[in-house]
């Protein structure tokens, strides 16, 4: 990570992450995020160039630390049952997406613009490809998994369903039950976690609980 970032900017990242993750990302002003990180507004401009560039600064810092934090997960579990670790990545990556929701919108830009983004997010992707492939090989050989999917077949699928719901609020929220907007973050993290899994765990060939 100090190779891709100095301490100031991670500082500065970490500030301007909480302040738009509270007020979103039109909601946060450069002044905002030098008064709460103790700087001077030109500092903005010196380490990064813009709010907006920040922001692709931001997105490839977060990126890389959902990268090292999900192998220190991985590493951590890799001694439970495979189906265990299937069903805690794909609970690892569905909380991260959730957490992190308000940088889909600015993704779907800057992928069109930014070679940095695309390799920091491919690199990532990539990462999630060789653990889940691990673990399913793991699996099959002790008979748990009957089936050996492409990992990476498995990866579009946790994906693609978290991120059809949190693009699709106005439809999604009419079959969950909530009060407000936490709470229905909250739900809808939680169905679609369940919904996943089931439909990971039946391309796999294993049967749940």
């Amino acid at each position: 990570m100090k190779k891709k970032f100095t301490e100031k900017q991670i500082h500065i990242l970490d500030i301007a992450e909480e302040l738009i993750a509270r007020k979103g990302y039109e909601g946060t002003s450069v002044r905002d995020i030098c008064s709460k990180a103790n700087i001077n507004v030109a500092m903005i401009s010196y380490y990064f160039g813009s709010k907006e560039k920040m922001m692709s600064y931001l997105y490839q810092y977060r990126v890389l630390k959902t990268r090292e934090n999900f192998s220190e997960f991985a590493d951590t579990i890799k001694d439970g049952k495979p189906e265990m670790q299937m069903k805690e990545m794909v609970k690892f990556i569905i909380s991260q997406l959730f957490k992190y929701n308000y940088f889909h919108g600015f993704v779907t830009q800057e992928l069109r613009h930014s070679d940095q983004v695309k390799n920091e997010l491919l690199d990532c992707y990539q990462l999630f490809v060789r653990k889940i492939d691990e673990v399913t090989k793991k699996g099959v050989a002790s008979g748990v998994f009957t089936f050996t999917p492409k990992p990476e077949d498995l990866l579009t699928v946790i994906i693609g369903a978290t991120l059809f719901v949190i693009r699709n609020k106005n439809f999604y929220e009419l079959y969950v039950p909530h009060k407000d907007s936490d709470s229905y973050d909250k739900e809808a993290e939680k169905k679609v976690r369940v919904n996943t899994l089931m439909s990971v765990f039946a391309i796999l060939g294993y049967a749940t609980d």
